[in-house]
């Protein structure tokens, strides 16, 4: 028989003006449950995990928590007042048969001691306090919102195994794929006020989140069927019948409503990236670089060349200098020692992820245009900002809207609308994916993948950086940088371990399992397979041009044998015959090979995906 739920919402419904923001939201909780809550940005779902932890009253519905059962909420900006050093603020959230020596134990498994003044702590050491003060009690229930937010690498594979040995139930707001397929057994969907639940991890979501909605486009389908004939049936078969009819009438004045009252998907963005004129072949090339900041060495005998068309990933602890190093390869900080060549027509374009970028006073519109202007430029292309907002899933409404009062998506989208809108060629990401949805990190690698110049991108998402960069630059410390063919699963697999930073100690069990991934021979088929779950960028895109190939070089066959066919060809010119038979050959030749590595890539994609 199985355990009645520990925590239990039904029918929550909450309106803050306007649209219902939930409209018959359910949750139900039992011991061990490990769910992901998904959705789109601005759909409530950290609204919902704040009622679940008793932190928000709905206006309709009903909360209820198991007598005894003890709960606690990580918020994506955890409040410190009152608390001289982190670890008073981790002690705070304990209770009277807690084990106080968890508090310390887990700061300094997150690389902190203790004695950090709160009010002088960076984003991700702020996080790492919050998340020590969540898992100390080691409760029934945690709830966590964006709980990878301000990690770097190493915190997130540590928060990652230590949550897979903990005896919580689990509820998980967060943007990280991989995150999320380690530690989900179940799937909420909150989808236009309502949820649906799915018990399946999180590697089914989007499969059946595809389905739901082809569903509803064919009832939507149906219902505008009906009332098209209830419409001319009204027109042409109701006068003769009017009396009897009158019940049919406010049958089709009800199907009229709810075509009205139908919401559906929220729109997807519409994300393009202004590109100028092509660069050169050579695009960077560092020779012998270093940089140093004091005593402490940045950048050690880099040499690294990037051509053309390279997506290059760079990944490493936080403070390793990942943003020094990128601002040496782009020219705009001089090395202490060696030379870095930027190539001809390199235009840079950057997108900064600091939001202090953003001016918090001014509207959506005015960041967008500059000021005083109705229109974008984008690239060479004049839009008026209206349009341009629809493309980031922005409201007509929220032209005027300050930046302060936007939610962390929604100023990410905002960040990407308008560094996407300067013309370049080289483009330079600094965490891109924070707070994104998954449909728009979707929408993000497709552009990514069209666009036609060079990538160099800073990323701590795992399954990002394997979905769209084709060499990963790594930190091995003490300023020493070192590049890996493929996405981050294949770095792994070469080096046999991930990301590591001092102070993240691993939980038990995980050192085991490091142990005997990075036993494994660098470069092995096996490790590699175990790693990777999908084609790396070069292969997905060889795949996706591959079939227009074959298609372009069947042509050419065509057109030369129908060139041989004329049988005057020899005699009138027997030179231009010997040509186009060397050339045939060579397409026939190409276009064999092409099939070969089709059929070779397509097996390996169904091989990796199942």
């Amino acid at each position: 028989m199985a355990a009645p739920p520990l925590l239990t919402l039904q029918g929550i419904a909450l309106t803050f003006g306007g649209t219902p923001l939930l409209s018959g939201a359910d949750l139900a909780l039992a011991p061990g449950d490990r769910t992901c809550l998904v959705g789109r940005n601005g759909s409530g779902k950290s609204t919902l995990l704040k009622v679940a932890a008793g932190l928000v009253e709905p206006d309709k519905g009903v909360r209820f928590l198991q007598p005894g059962t003890t709960v606690r909420y990580l918020a994506q900006e955890p409040d410190f007042s009152g608390h001289a050093t982190t670890l008073s603020f981790v002690e705070a959230g304990m209770g009277p048969g807690d084990e106080l020596y968890r508090a310390r134990y887990l700061l300094e498994s997150l690389g902190l001691t203790g004695e950090e003044d709160p009010s002088r702590l960076s984003g991700g050491e702020s996080r790492r306090a919050a998340l020590a003060q969540a898992l100390a009690p080691e409760p029934d229930i945690l709830l966590l919102d964006e709980p990878t937010n301000h990690l770097d690498l190493p915190a997130i594979e540590w928060l990652e195994a230590e949550l897979k040995g903990s005896r919580s139930a689990l509820v998980l707001i967060s943007h990280d794929r991989r995150f999320l397929e380690a530690l989900s057994r179940s799937i909420v969907w909150l989808d236009r006020g309502t949820t649906r639940r799915l018990d399946q991890g999180f590697s089914a979501f989007e499969g059946w989140r595809d389905q739901v909605f082809e569903e509803e486009e064919r009832e939507r389908h149906k219902l505008d069927r009906k009332i098209a004939a209830e419409e001319d049936w009204l027109r042409y078969g109701v006068t003769a019948r009017r009396k009897r009819n009158v019940k049919r009438l406010a049958g089709l004045h009800d199907l009229r409503r709810q075509a009205r009252e139908h919401r559906g998907p929220v729109g997807a963005a519409t994300l393009t990236v202004s590109e100028t004129e092509a660069s050169g072949t050579l695009v960077v090339e560092a020779r012998d670089v270093v940089k140093s900041y004091g005593e402490r060495p940045i950048v050690r005998d880099l040499s690294l060349r990037i051509a053309k068309g390279d997506r290059l990933g760079i990944v490493g602890a936080n403070g390793t200098g990942k943003t020094t190093l990128v601002n040496l390869l782009t020219g705009r900080l001089p090395p202490d020692e060696g030379t870095v060549k930027v190539g001809a027509n390199v235009t840079l374009n950057l997108l900064d992820q600091r939001r202090s970028a953003l001016d918090l006073d001014r509207t959506v519109a005015d960041v967008l245009t500059g000021g005083g202007s109705d229109t974008v430029q984008v690239g060479n292309q004049s839009r008026h900002v209206i349009g341009y907002m629809k493309d980031f899933l922005f409201s007509p409404e929220q032209a005027r809207t300050p930046v302060s009062v936007l939610s962390g998506g929604e100023r990410n989208r905002l960040l990407l609308a308008r560094a996407l809108a300067e013309a370049g060629n080289l483009l330079v990401l600094d965490e891109p994916t924070n707070d994104l949805d998954l449909e728009t990190l979707d929408l993000l690698q497709e552009m990514l993948g069209d666009y036609a110049g060079t990538l160099i991108l800073v990323s701590h998402d795992r399954d990002f950086l394997d979905r769209v960069v084709d060499t990963v630059l790594v930190s091995e410390g003490e300023g020493r940088w070192v590049a890996y063919a493929g996405g981050y699963s294949d770095m792994v697999a070469q080096r046999g371990v991930g990301v590591q930073a001092r102070g993240i100690v691993a939980p038990k069990g995980a050192a085991k399992e490091t142990a005997r991934n990075a036993a494994k021979p660098a470069g092995r088929s096996d490790a590699k397979s175990e790693s990777r779950k999908r084609l790396g960028f070069n292969e997905q895109h060889e795949l996706k041009t591959l079939p227009a190939r074959m298609k372009a070089l069947e042509g050419n066959r065509a057109k030369l044998r129908a060139a041989l066919d004329d049988p005057t060809l020899y005699a009138r010119d027997p030179a231009r015959f010997e040509a186009i038979s060397r050339t045939l050959a060579t397409t026939e030749a190409d276009l064999a090979g092409a099939e070969e590595r089709w059929l070779e890539l397509e097996m390996m994609r169904e091989e990796l995906e199942g």
